[in-house]
C-alpha cells in the first residue's frame, strides 16, 4: 500500500462504518459521562476541552469521578495516567499497521485511539492485512469522537432533568460495549489462559491495591502469559522442523 494512500477517504470511510454500531452504543456512556459532568458543577467548555484533548472514557470518568472543591490534581492526574497506560500496549500491537510508515502518519493515525476502534482495527486486519491503512483507525476514531461529543452535551444539557443514570439502566453502557469487543476478539481455545490470568490478577489486584493499579498489572500479566505461549509455540515448532 502506498503510504500517500494511508488517510484516502476510502479508508477513512471504511473505519468510520466499520465502528459506526459501537459509536451508537458509545453514545450511552457519553450520555451518561454528560450527565456526571453537569453533577459535578464542571462547566460545558471545561467538558469540551476534556473531550478534545484527553479523549479516554474510562480515565475521563475517574477524572469526574474523583473531581471535587478539595480535590488534589496531581492525584487526579496520576489515577488517570495509571489507567491511560493500557495504550502503550495497545500502541506495540498496532506496529505492524504503520510499519515503515513516516512519523506523521503514525501520530495521525494514533491522535483518536480509542479501545473500540482499535478492537474494530485489530479484528479488520486479522481478516485482511493488506486492506487496511492508519486511515482505517483513524475514521473509526473520528466516527467515535462524533458520537461521544454529541452525546457528553446531550447529557451535560439535561443533567437536571435526567434522572440517575442507574436508573435508566445506563450505567452498564460501558461494560456491555467492551464485553461486546472482547467477545470479537476471541480467536479460540488458546486466549484461554491468557484471559484467565488477566481476569484473575485484575481482581485480585482490585483487592489489594489502592486505586486503578489493578488495570495495569492484569494487562501486563495477561501479555507475559502470551509472549510466554507464543515463545513455545515457536519452540515447538523448530523443534518439528528440525525433525
Amino acid at each position: 500500500m502506498r503510504f500517500r494512500d494511508s488517510f484516502s477517504p476510502a479508508s477513512l470511510w471504511q473505519g468510520a462504518r466499520d465502528n459506526l454500531g459501537i459509536g451508537v452504543a458509545v453514545s450511552g456512556y457519553g450520555a451518561v459521562f454528560g450527565v456526571l459532568v453537569a453533577g459535578k458543577g464542571i462547566s460545558l467548555a471545561a467538558m469540551e476541552a476534556m473531550n478534545l484533548f484527553i479523549f479516554a472514557g474510562a480515565s475521563q470518568f475517574i477524572m469526574v469521578e474523583m473531581w471535587h472543591p478539595r480535590a488534589v490534581a496531581a492525584e487526579i492526574i496520576l489515577a488517570a495516567l495509571i489507567v491511560n497506560l493500557r495504550y502503550m500496549l495497545i500502541g506495540a500491537s498496532l506496529r505492524p499497521l504503520f510499519l515503515g510508515r513516516p512519523f506523521a502518519h503514525k501520530a495521525a493515525g494514533m491522535h483518536l485511539v480509542a479501545d473500540e476502534n482499535w478492537a474494530v482495527t485489530m479484528n479488520a486486519h486479522a481478516r485482511d492485512p493488506d486492506a487496511l491503512s492508519p486511515g482505517h483507525l483513524l475514521g473509526g476514531g473520528l466516527c467515535l469522537a462524533a458520537f461521544w461529543h454529541a452525546s457528553s452535551i446531550a447529557g451535560h444539557a439535561l443533567g437536571g432533568v435526567l434522572p440517575a443514570p442507574e436508573v435508566l439502566g445506563l450505567d452498564f453502557a460501558f461494560t456491555a460495549v467492551f464485553l461486546a469487543l472482547a467477545i470479537g476478539l476471541w480467536k479460540g481455545r488458546g486466549d484461554v489462559l491468557p484471559w484467565l490470568v488477566t481476569g484473575v490478577t485484575a481482581w485480585a489486584a482490585a483487592a489489594l491495591l489502592p486505586g486503578k493499579w489493578y488495570v495495569l498489572i492484569a494487562a501486563v500479566a495477561g501479555f507475559a502469559v502470551t509472549v510466554a505461549l507464543h515463545a513455545r509455540r515457536r519452540s515447538l515448532e523448530e523443534c518439528r522442523a528440525d525433525a
